[in-house]
């Protein structure tokens, strides 16, 4: 019993037990709690008396509660500090848990149990969220091919074991490509660049033990190396080099991966009786069709392309002035636009942020939880993963609600962008489960005894992965297959991107916004300045995001492509991508489609929730504070409280009275007409 994830955890708010974990630990845990759960499954499956909900669905949630525990852990650490140890075993899990998940969603005894209550729903006498939470889970088992018979059955079996390998595959190979690569930067090398950009790529190569400063393809180092160096040269070189992640050759290469995945989705959802993957996937969101969500995209498409195209043409000016002839290129337009936002706005990222110090933006971001919810945070002293890794115990009113995991900068291990995870959810089944959430981000470390500095993106990332955190924290459900973030993918985005708005609320950044070396506030004229900017760019910003969505949402939907650096390319055409601008995340890096099923035929989804969530906000400006307590409220009870109990517009007319429309949005994003 030495295996941690063998015996109870007796540790504060029984936070994993993280120094005495050791990867030897993972691959027997595995081996014995599969073993547990099978049985627990088996245990209802042959149960010799007749279905109820309580022996039928309620055992359900309970079962395999040790290898939930297991996993929960394994995959925190798997993402955000990875190892060649964890990296195979993530490879030998994979299609075990296809498997096993199978093993479940195909048993026929057990979905037979589940038939019988559906059939008898109407006399079961059943509470509202029980009602729901047997519709999702029959609904689950249908969708996961419990209807099928024979030879359908069994491909279906080795469809989903080879989508978990190729999704783990495609995934190791793009941390592998983001951790192998960066750029020696020479001491002259370094002219134009501000001092966090220099401190960053110092820290970079000290981590990478180069022998000077290095560019890696972190986008909190890329991105401001491409705002503000004045080489060209360099400036493409990462650049190409950051857009080709996936695309090298070799063993790393994801191009036919993200081919044979495509394939099989689509083979996945014929034998379930859809026409493609995309109408399969969309069943279940509020979009619910193909057609809903290529209305939505090509409505902000078409402003949002004139937009840009009328910032290409100033750009170019730009560098023409600059004696460079030719087209505007992808690795000119941050840095060319970079120098238009300090002429227009008078606004100098690097004068700016030094005024977004990483701790006063925990600071707000736990401020406005508190003014909005009451919530407190209290920094914990518990061993974690790694040493940059942070905790704060969370509570309301004197009672516990929740630990908060902070890990916040780039490292080799860490899989590049930010997420929200928990490795306990809430729940109520059983007596009161409190959920353990975890943000992970990338942010550039600085060197020692300096001060974390963010830029402005930066600190919306924060607020974005925090507002996620929220819905973690404050889900108030009684079943955990339901609690928390485990709604419809386009309006899982909602609390994120609704979260983002308080950054841009003026008494926010004048009390949090302190300059790192005087402690003083942010002056009022950068702060209006800087609130002004606020849509600066946003046609770029809105064309590479629409057209990596667009792309997605063109694999899934009829037969999927052979080639799809092909396809990708003819989407592209055919919308009239601006020359100078790429997609936000071109396929071979497209780890949100194809490291898993979570986005694929649902990258739209940030956009379909920003609908909502640009009309959330406006329900606080209509009552005259971003703090309006009754709004507030409003919000907890009928969104952040109620996880995926009822369907996502349900919840929202009930906080809003009625579905918004596009017109909010591109209000926005600066594109109204």
């Amino acid at each position: 019993m030495s295996n941690p994830f063998l015996r109870d955890w007796n540790t504060q708010f029984e936070l994993p037990p993280f120094e005495a974990i050791s990867d030897a630990d993972f691959a027997p845990a595995f081996d014995a709690l599969i073993k547990e759960a099978r049985a627990d499954i088996m245990a209802i499956a042959d149960n010799a008396d007749a279905p109820t909900f309580d022996n039928t669905i309620n055992a359900l949630e309970r079962a395999g509660k040790g290898f939930d525990r297991m996993l929960g852990v394994f995959y925190s650490l798997a993402g955000a500090d990875a190892n060649d140890v964890r990296d195979g075993l993530q490879r030998d899990f994979a299609p075990k848990l296809a498997a096993y998940s199978s093993e479940i969603t195909m048993n026929a005894a057990l979905f037979a149990r589940i038939e019988t209550l559906w059939q008898a729903r109407e006399t079961l006498d059943l509470t509202d969220e029980q009602a729901r939470v047997l519709m999702l889970t029959r609904r689950g088992f249908v969708r996961a091919g419990a209807q099928l018979q024979g030879a359908a059955r069994d491909r279906l079996k080795d469809i989903k074991a080879r989508l978990a390998v190729l999704g783990t595959q495609f995934t190791q190979n793009l941390l592998a490509d983001e951790r192998d690569w960066f750029m020696d930067l020479a001491e002259v090398d370094l002219d134009g660049l501000p001092d966090f950009v220099v401190a960053a790529a110092r820290a970079a190569g000290s981590e990478k033990d180069a022998d000077g400063p290095v560019v890696t393809l972190s986008r909190s180092l890329i991105v401001p190396f491409l705002q503000f160096s004045p080489r060209r040269d360099l400036r493409e070189k990462a650049y190409e080099a950051w857009v080709a992640r996936g695309a090298n050759g070799g063993e790393t290469d994801n191009r036919a991966i993200a081919a044979e995945i495509l394939a099989l989705r689509h083979e996945r959802a014929q034998l379930l009786g859809y026409a493609d993957f995309a109408s399969y996937k969309l069943e279940t969101e509020m979009a619910k069709t193909p057609d809903a969500v290529r209305g939505l995209l090509m409505d902000v498409w078409a402003p949002a392309r004139a937009a840009a195209e009328a910032d290409a043409e100033a750009l170019e000016t730009r560098m023409h002035g600059d004696g460079i002839n030719g087209q505007l290129e992808a690795w000119d337009w941050r840095y060319y636009s970079e120098q238009r936002r300090k002429e227009e706005h008078d606004l100098d990222e690097a004068e700016l942020k030094p005024y977004l110090q990483l701790e006063r933006m925990i600071e707000a971001s736990f401020a406005c939880a508190n003014r909005l919810f009451g919530l407190e945070f209290a920094e914990l002293e518990a061993p974690m993963y790694h040493p940059d890794v942070r905790a704060w115990e969370v509570t309301r009113d004197g009672t516990h609600v929740a630990v908060f995991i902070g890990d916040y900068f780039a490292r080799g291990s860490k899989r590049s962008g930010a997420w929200c995870s928990a490795s306990r959810s809430q729940s109520k089944l059983d007596g009161v489960v409190t959920p353990v959430v975890h943000n992970v981000c990338n942010f550039a470390k600085p060197s020692d005894g300096e001060p974390a500095l963010l830029s402005y993106d930066d600190a919306r990332t924060l607020f974005h992965e925090f507002g996620h955190a929220l819905h973690q924290m404050l889900s108030d459900v009684t079943y955990e297959s339901i609690s928390g973030t485990s709604v419809a993918r386009d309006f899982v985005e909602l609390p994120s991107q609704l979260y983002e708005h308080w950054l841009e609320v003026p008494e926010v950044l004048a009390e949090f916004a302190t300059h790192a070396d005087t402690g003083e506030a942010m002056p009022k004229d950068m702060l209006d300045r800087l609130l002004k900017a606020a849509t600066y760019d946003m046609g770029f910003a809105t064309v590479e995001y629409v057209a990596s969505a667009l792309v997605d949402l063109a694999f899934h939907e009829g037969t999927p492509p052979a080639d799809p650096m092909a396809a990708q390319a003819q989407v592209l055409a055919e919308i009239g991508m601006p020359h100078a601008i790429r997609m936000r995340h071109a396929t071979p890096h497209f780890a949100h489609v194809f490291a898993g099923d979570g986005y694929s035929a649902g990258y739209y989804s940030y956009m379909w929730s920003e609908v909502m969530d640009a009309d959330a906000f406006a329900a606080f400006e209509e009552a005259g504070s971003a703090f309006d307590a009754g709004i507030a409220q409003s919000l907890e009870d009928n969104i952040l409280s109620r996880g995926g109990s009822v369907e996502a517009d349900t919840l929202y007319k009930q906080f809003r009275g009625r579905m918004p429309g596009v017109e909010a949005l591109l209000k926005g994003r600066g594109l109204a007409a």
